[in-house]
């Protein structure tokens, strides 16, 4: 098993840039919830909301590629841009990436 490095942005103020490893195979959204990283997943991590929304910096071409279903819910996200995809879905095949998590302060319960 392959192991890379996911850097992790975030627009809400107060949260430094953090670099972890992210084995091959394994979802942001997973690396982000094994270390304390708060990112919205309502529907558990499924493909079935658009809460774990996240933006790649780099590494677009490390992820797997975005389904018809992951483009529907992006779609239904806050300020989706060309870079979005769902944390749940950002899926490393091969090398590393970088993201930036979105201001989750607007979120019910956070």
């Amino acid at each position: 098993m392959n192991i890379f490095k996911v850097k992790i942005n975030f627009e809400e103020k107060g949260h430094d840039t953090v670099e972890l490893p992210i084995a091959e195979g394994e979802s942001v959204l997973d690396v982000c919830l094994e270390n304390g990283i708060e990112l919205q997943h309502n529907c558990g991590g499924v493909c079935g909301c658009s809460t774990c929304h996240v933006y790649v910096n780099k590494g677009m071409d490390n992820i797997q590629e975005i389904s018809d279903k992951e483009e529907d819910f992006i779609d239904r996200a806050v300020n989706p841009r060309i870079t979005s995809r769902l944390g749940c879905q950002c899926v490393i095949i091969d090398g590393d990436i970088e993201v930036t998590i979105p201001d989750q302060s607007a979120f019910m319960g956070h």
